[in-house]
């Protein structure tokens, strides 16, 4: 068997390495996506106050702390009995998350993912940056950077802070909006809405005119899962869980987030710290499933805001009949979020409830909380297990990255066995494999809290152990 291993994955949240093995005819026959980093945040969190928990988890990713805030804030919600929230704290919420979208959409395809899909996976690596994009493409670069600083707006003026704050409390939220602050806000939302739509044009015109490729590269048959709403429409903060096949069948629908773990579990190999979930129905072979924007563009019904919609129409006509299986095609949903975002939060700034000063509910301490949310980058489970004095006994996350771990895997997979050919490892081919875990845009932070920075080691072996060729290069600073 031959070894080729890749470490780390450049320009994504976190550090991972990916391992290919090949048999002696040079076709690939595993792929693997290491997480070598632990993280521990289900241990430490024991015997922790559960009111400490929205803000401890946010610890987890400086990049997408607001969506573990609010689903550690929604499985508090239950800890403490409270079934439904104040109109202003349940809206106050979902602009925090629009905003949370927003900003995490536009860092990951104008900073991270535009550079491979404007100049190529085998452009000059020096180039094939975010410094790149400024130079050759400076208004669009200027687009990403603000509305990215838009989004961190809105958070700050629903979470009290940025980055790591703290507007959802159990039973509600600490703050409203005041009247200023929808003004401030009000002021630059039609310029994001305008963005956010040529966004979407720019990653379809990219699409078309490299269609082929974009249809053939990495692309797999999954199972998906998200949350919707009881219409099926687009759901982001709340709702009930559907699954649904690479066939487009139905596998579950409307199911109660509290009972997840009749649903989904988890499989584990030696080789990760990362779990694998799986449908508990289908069993681990061929119940493993995609989350995030792909997952939830094919797997809703609909979209409630109107640009969005007609966005999402174009979308699932590329394949009728059928979830759109491409994984490039991630990034044009992602970009069709964006722009559901755009639109969701200048719907919800004219609301007065969101000036209204009820702001917290209570009811009888439950020994069980469980949150779901849809993060960037896919469904996040939060659950918590606690004592008579509100103490953390048991936890569970199941992080959006986690989710797609066999998908990622299934996707490099597929490029290394369509791209990897002869002996030599060259630095495009190692890109095209980042590319394809790229368009998940996973957090390897929140899948496992790994920590610091490694060189880019890759090694070719045959199957005598003996060195055929390596190439490495520094990781670049992953925000």
């Amino acid at each position: 068997m031959t070894k080729i291993t890749i470490d780390p994955v450049t320009r994504v949240e976190g550090h991972g390495k990916i391992t290919l093995i090949q048999d002696d005819d040079r076709k690939i026959t595993q792929a693997r996506l290491h997480i070598a980093e632990f993280r521990g945040f289900e241990k430490f969190i024991q015997g922790r106050p559960y009111w400490e928990v929205p803000v401890l988890v946010q610890r987890l990713c400086g990049i997408c702390p607001v969506s573990h805030h609010l689903a550690a804030a929604k499985a508090s919600d239950m800890l403490i009995g409270v079934e439904q929230l104040t109109p202003t704290a349940e809206k106050m919420r979902r602009l925090m998350h629009f905003g949370q979208l927003l900003q995490s959409h536009a860092l990951h395809f104008f900073h991270l993912s535009s550079p491979d899909l404007l100049f190529g996976y085998d452009d000059e690596p020096r180039h094939r940056n975010i410094v790149g994009v400024i130079q050759d493409y400076p208004e669009l670069a200027k687009q990403g950077v603000l509305m990215r600083k838009y989004g961190q707006r809105v958070i700050e003026k629903t979470a009290g802070k940025r980055i790591h704050g703290t507007g959802a409390i159990p039973g509600g939220i600490n703050k409203n909006l005041s009247p200023a602050e929808r003004d401030e806000l009000s002021q630059d939302i039609e310029q994001m809405v305008e963005w956010g739509q040529s966004a979407v044009e720019l990653c379809k015109k990219i699409f078309y005119e490299q269609r082929e490729f974009f249809e053939q590269f990495a692309t797999i048959d999954s199972n998906l899962l998200s949350l919707v709403q009881p219409n099926g429409a687009l759901e982001l903060y709340d709702g009930k869980l559907r699954a649904r096949a690479a066939d487009n069948q139905i596998i579950f629908d409307q199911q109660d987030n509290r009972n997840y773990l009749d649903l989904v579990n988890e499989h584990v190999e030696s080789w990760s710290y990362m779990k694998f979930p799986f449908i508990k129905d289908l069993g681990w072979e061929q119940g493993w499933y995609r989350v995030g924007p792909l997952a939830r563009i094919n797997n809703c019904d609909a979209i409630d805001t109107p640009l969005a919609e007609q966005q999402r129409q174009e979308f699932i006509a590329l394949t009728p009949g059928r979830p759109v299986p491409y994984t490039l095609a991630f990034h044009w949903a992602r970009l069709i979020e964006l722009l559901h975002c755009a639109e969701a939060i200048r719907e919800l700034l004219p609301d007065p409830d969101l000036q209204g000063n009820d702001l917290l509910q209570s009811g009888e301490l439950q020994p069980v909380g469980i949150g779901i949310i849809e993060a960037p980058r896919g469904t996040l489970f939060h659950h918590y297990e606690i004592d008579e004095q509100g103490l953390i006994q048991r936890a569970n996350l199941i992080v959006s990255t986690t989710n797609n771990n066999q998908a990622m895997n299934e996707s490099i997979r597929q490029v290394a066995d369509q791209y990897l050919k002869g002996q030599e490892l060259t630095e495009p081919l190692l890109n095209q494999l980042e590319v394809a875990v790229r368009a998940y845009d996973p957090c390897l932070s929140c899948a496992t809290h790994a920590l610091g920075q490694m060189p880019l080691e890759v090694e070719l072996i045959d199957t005598h152990g003996e060195l055929i060729d390596s190439r490495s290069k520094t990781a670049m600073h992953d925000c």
